[in-house]
This record gives structure tokens, C-alpha cells and sequence, in this order.
């Protein structure tokens, strides 16, 4: 084993050396990324209409080329998906992810090139590799194999050359065949689309192999994990994967999720590293285990801007490039990509803990957030008090939603929050108490709003039936891969449908 770790970390090296030169400059990176996209894409119809060939900086760049939403830029998706070819980007599109997002129902098609398949997606599953073998040279990864639990894919119905799917699903099926020797289950099952058949399957599929690493979304993999012990009669998951060390996750935060697979995964050697990817590309890796950041990864063929968001709704905002960011500030995400996306805006948003090299935490989404009243709550905010709240008082958190109750003649407005507790308090009211002050902590408008019961009554809390998101998500066919429970929103459509779900249960 050692000799395999030794060949590893040999190979690693020449890697780990260019990811620490753009830690030092992450301008020049980042430079080289625009000007090879814009090389690449000059012939294109979109190169063509905006001139790609002329731009030599990024001003120019900037002011020729629009910020863009899904809808703004979904006539050309339109045309990719009935078979066009080199609209924005020079080479064949022939995978769509298909993604519903988590604020609204309407299925997006994001294009994915060989380019972002190979250089974005597959060079971000090497690079974690890499960091975990520089962070546990005595690792034991490559004794067993890896258990990667996604989602699926079909042809696509416009174009019978192309298909759509999960993410997920369109990395499982482009992979190298030699990963298929260190992956279990099988493609077949991997790729299902029914989930609880899928679910069944791949858990028969994989308790009598020698897996050491899991990959997926936190809530989804929580769902597996409890499917197997349930089968195997077993306590915790070491009694099925003695050799168990890593869990790679996405998707959603995992503070909510930690308790949780400690005590189904009871060993001080369980080792846990964060990724931030999504259907539009792979951005950032936990490179150090002791950091609860992530680097930037500024060298996968996408180029990244920065819209700070108290200025997210002027139409003058200056838009930030990497050598431009501040500490601590919340940013909305701007990428160009090697797929053809052109200042698309995914509806990230981030804030910069550290700066050479540049590392991020992921706080929210654009349209996620609460501002019924002024108070600005975003996930990030609410996700540190939940964890507070329930360190305090012992619960553990399964899903939760939370939406304004907005003011009536002679009622207060407030929040409402829509629970699932895999471990409910003992004290409903002292959680509540506790989620509330925490809140005021961590943002001073919530805080204002809250003082003294002026603007902002105590927020309510509603205990949601077992599996009530579960079964939610499931009438909406959004179970399993990158599908997610929208955490917050302006507006109640999602929580009065689970409220009238939870009344029914």
C-alpha cells in the first residue's frame, strides 16, 4: 500500500505545484483562462456577434458582453438542444445537466462540452485526490473502492444525438474505463432512474464490497446509509465498511448533517472534505482539513466575476474580477465557462475568507433568502444559528424551510420555520429562543428589525411529520442526485404547499 501511496503522491507533485502557483498569482490565472476562452470561441456565432477577437482586456470585455440570467441566455440552450453546433462554443454540445434549481420547478438544460468534462469536472476529481493524499500520505483509499450516489439520464427528445440528465449521471457515464475497476455499483445501477428501486439495488449491490470512500449530497446519502443498516441489521457503518475513510460532499451545507454521521460513522479516522460543484461547473475544493474554506480553483477553464451584493440590484454596479475582492463580503457569481456560458450568473453567493490564496465559503443564493421586513437573511445566516441551536439543545436537524408571515391589521410579521428533526428538543419554545437570538447575532438587520418586537414578532416554529420533504420532493419527481429543499425564500409557495402536506400526513 505504501508503494501505491508513494506513485500517488509522485504524480501528484507537478499538480500541487501549479495549483500553488496560482494560490501566489491568481490574477494571472485567471487571465490566462479568459484570453484562451475568448481564443477558442472567436469563430463562434457568439464570438462573432461580440467580437471576441478584439478584446484585450477584461474593461473591454466587460462592457461588450452582458451579465446574463438562464432565461437571457436560454435561446441559445434552445438551439443546442435541437442539434446547432458552434453557437458558443466551438465544439460539439451533446450533454445537457438538467437541473430544477431550487426556486422554481422549470427544468434548466446547461450545456457540457468534452472541455468541461475533462478539464473542469474530471480535473476537480484528481485534484481532490490530490489534497487528500498530501493531507493523509498513509491513506488506505486505493485498497477498496468509492460509492458515488447520483442521479440519471435520458436522450433527449428534441435531438436524438444529445442527452440530459444529473449532473452526476454525465460525469458516471463519460468516466475513464479504468475508474470502473475502483467504483461500485456497477453503471447499470448507478445510472437508474427509480429511486427506490435504485436505492435498493445499489445498497445489495455494495455491503459485501470493500468501499472506503462515498461521494453526494449530505440529506441524500443520510437516506442510503439508514437503507443499509436497515438491511444488514448493522448499528453503525463501519460494521459494513471497515475500511470506510472518506466522505467527499456537496450540494448543501453539512454543519445540519455532522452529528448525524458521527454516529453513524463512529471513528475519530473518518475524514470529510467539501466540494463546490454544480451542473455549470467545478469550482472549488476543501483543500485543508482543518478549514472549513475551500480553494478557489482558478485554472479549470472558467472565468470568474464578483457582483457584491448590496449593489446586486443597481444597473451602475461595477462587476469584480479576482483581484478585486474584499474579505468577508457577500458576492452573486459571474462565470464564463469552456462550455460556452458568457457571464452567466448562477445564483451563488460567496464570501471570501482568505486572499492569497483565495478561499470561499458558500453563503447562499440570490434569490434565497428572507427580506419580507429589511432584515436580509441569507442561508449563511441561518444555517450557523440551527447549528447553535441544536448543539444547545441536543436536536439534530433532518430538512427545514422558513418563510415571512407577512403583516396583517393588528398582527405583527415574522418568520416561519418548517422543521424535520431527526432528533426533536425537548424545549420546541428554548430552540426557538435560541435559533432567534442567534440570528440577531450574526446579522445586525435581523437584530434591528427584532428589537424590542417593533418591526419583527418571535418567529414560529412548526415541527414537520417523518419524511415530509422527502415525500414532497418525491410529488414534485425531484428525489435523489443534486435535488435539494429550498432553505429559504421571500415568498410562502413552498412552505404553504408543505404545510398543507404536513396537515394531510
Amino acid at each position: 500500500m505504501q508503494i501505491i501511496n508513494s506513485i500517488v503522491n509522485w504524480i501528484n507533485f507537478k499538480r500541487l505545484y501549479q495549483i500553488d502557483l496560482y494560490r501566489k498569482f491568481p490574477y494571472d490565472a485567471q487571465m490566462e483562462v479568459l484570453f484562451d476562452l475568448l481564443e477558442k470561441a472567436k469563430r463562434t456565432e457568439f464570438g462573432e456577434k461580440y467580437d471576441f477577437k478584439s478584446i484585450d482586456s477584461i474593461k473591454k470585455f466587460q462592457e461588450r458582453i452582458p451579465v446574463c440570467t438562464y432565461e437571457d441566455f436560454k435561446p441559445y440552450i434552445d438551439r443546442l438542444l435541437k442539434g446547432e453546433q458552434n453557437v458558443t462554443w466551438p465544439t460539439d454540445i451533446k450533454w445537457f445537466a438538467k437541473s430544477s434549481g431550487t426556486t422554481d420547478d422549470k427544468s434548466k438544460f446547461i450545456p457540457v462540452s468534452r472541455e468541461t468534462l475533462d478539464e473542469t469536472h474530471f480535473r476537480g476529481g484528481k485534484d481532490i485526490l490530490s489534497f487528500y493524499a498530501q493531507n493523509y500520505p498513509e491513506i488506505g483509499l486505493f485498497k477498496g473502492k468509492g460509492l458515488t450516489l447520483g442521479g440519471s439520464h435520458q436522450i433527449n427528445k428534441i435531438n436524438s444525438e444529445s442527452f440530459y440528465g444529473d449532473l452526476s449521471a454525465i460525469l458516471i457515464e463519460n468516466l475513464p474505463f479504468w475508474t470502473y475497476f475502483i467504483k461500485t455499483p456497477n453503471q447499470g445501477i448507478a445510472l437508474m432512474s427509480e429511486w427506490e428501486e435504485k436505492l435498493d439495488k445499489i445498497a445489495k449491490a455494495t455491503i459485501k464490497e470493500n468501499v472506503t470512500n462515498i461521494a453526494g449530497v449530505p440529506s441524500w446519502m443520510l437516506v442510503l446509509i439508514r437503507y443499509i443498516l436497515d438491511l444488514t441489521g448493522k448499528d453503525n457503518l463501519l460494521e459494513v465498511w471497515p475500511n470506510l475513510e472518506l466522505f467527499i460532499h456537496g450540494g448543501v451545507n453539512f454543519e445540519p448533517y455532522r452529528e448525524q454521521y458521527k454516529k453513524l460513522i463512529p471513528t475519530p479516522q473518518m475524514n470529510y472534505l467539501e466540494t463546490y460543484s454544480a451542473s455549470e461547473g467545478f469550482f472549488a475544493i476543501q483543500d485543508q482539513p482543518n478549514q472549513d474554506n475551500m480553494l478557489l480553483m482558478l485554472d479549470y477553464g472558467v472565468f470568474y466575476e464578483f457582483i457584491p451584493m448590496e449593489v446586486f440590484d443597481d444597473p451602475n454596479r461595477k462587476i469584480l474580477h479576482i483581484d478585486d475582492v474584499e474579505l468577508n463580503k457577500n458576492y452573486a457569481i459571474v462565470i464564463s465557462t469552456n462550455s460556452g456560458l458568457w457571464r452567466y450568473l448562477i445564483g451563488d453567493t460567496v464570501t471570501f475568507t482568505s486572499l492569497y490564496p483565495h478561499k470561499i465559503k458558500i453563503t447562499g443564493r440570490t434569490k434565497h433568502f428572507i427580506n419580507a421586513f429589511g432584515e436580509e437573511v441569507i442561508i449563511d445566516n441561518a444555517e450557523k444559528a440551527l447549528d447553535v441551536a441544536c448543539k444547545q439543545t441536543g436536536a439534530l436537524i433532518k430538512d427545514y424551510t422558513a418563510a415571512p408571515v407577512f403583516m396583517e391589521e393588528g398582527k405583527m410579521g415574522r418568520h416561519q420555520w418548517l422543521i424535520e428533526f431527526d432528533k426533536v428538543p425537548k424545549d420546541i419554545e428554548k430552540f426557538t429562543q435560541i435559533l432567534d437570538e442567534e440570528i440577531q447575532r450574526v446579522n445586525s438587520d435581523y437584530e434591528a428589525k427584532r428589537y424590542k418586537n417593533i418591526t419583527l414578532a418571535v418567529p414560529i416554529l412548526t415541527v414537520a411529520k417523518e419524511n415530509l420533504f422527502y415525500r414532497w420532493l418525491k410529488a414534485k419527481g425531484r428525489i435523489g442526485g443534486q435535488n435539494k429543499v429550498p432553505r429559504l425564500a421571500n415568498n410562502r409557495q413552498y412552505l404553504d404547499e408543505l404545510l398543507i402536506l404536513n396537515e394531510k400526513m
